[in-house]
């Protein structure tokens, strides 16, 4: 099953402080919903553990995650794969990221393909879910990297 998303989510901190929290993995695996437990490998790469309910369909599932930040093009780019409970999940998203008066705008966009028990629940139950976790995610950063910056301020 493929699924398919985008979005907007507009950050009241400067692009700079953004790009600096959204390279940073430790900061990232944090913004995840429902995150059991995550290990950072090196800058790029972590592992992270979340707890995922679709339906009837319960249980932890680890996932590889790869941050790819291209930052010429003010992009950041992110490959996860992994999944749990004999379930496949390989989802790939990019958020691009603009600055506008002091503040920055991500547009972001994914698209994950899942596999085994999680993608028979049914089309409609899973893409409900997965947006509220995508959407939950972004909302996350944005609240993470406000809070961040209030800190330093």
């Amino acid at each position: 099953m493929k699924l398919q998303y985008s979005g907007q989510e507009n950050i009241p901190v400067p692009y700079d402080q953004v790009w600096a929290f959204i390279t940073d993995p430790r900061k990232i695996a944090t913004c995840l919903p429902d995150v059991q437990s995550f290990e950072v490998h090196d800058d790029t790469h972590l592992e992270v553990t979340v707890r995922v309910g679709v339906g009837p369909v319960r249980g932890n599932f680890k996932f590889k995650i790869e941050l790819q930040p291209d930052a010429a093009n003010r992009r950041m780019g992110v490959k996860i794969s992994g999944g749990g409970l004999g379930s496949v999940v390989d989802l790939l998203a990019s958020a691009d990221l603009a600055e506008e008066g002091g503040q920055t705008r991500l547009d972001w966009k994914g698209e994950a393909v899942m596999r085994g028990p999680v993608a028979a629940v049914g089309g409609r139950v899973l893409d409900v879910q997965a947006q509220k976790l995508i959407s939950q995610t972004f909302a996350n950063v944005k609240t993470a990297a406000t809070e961040s910056v209030g800190r330093t301020a």
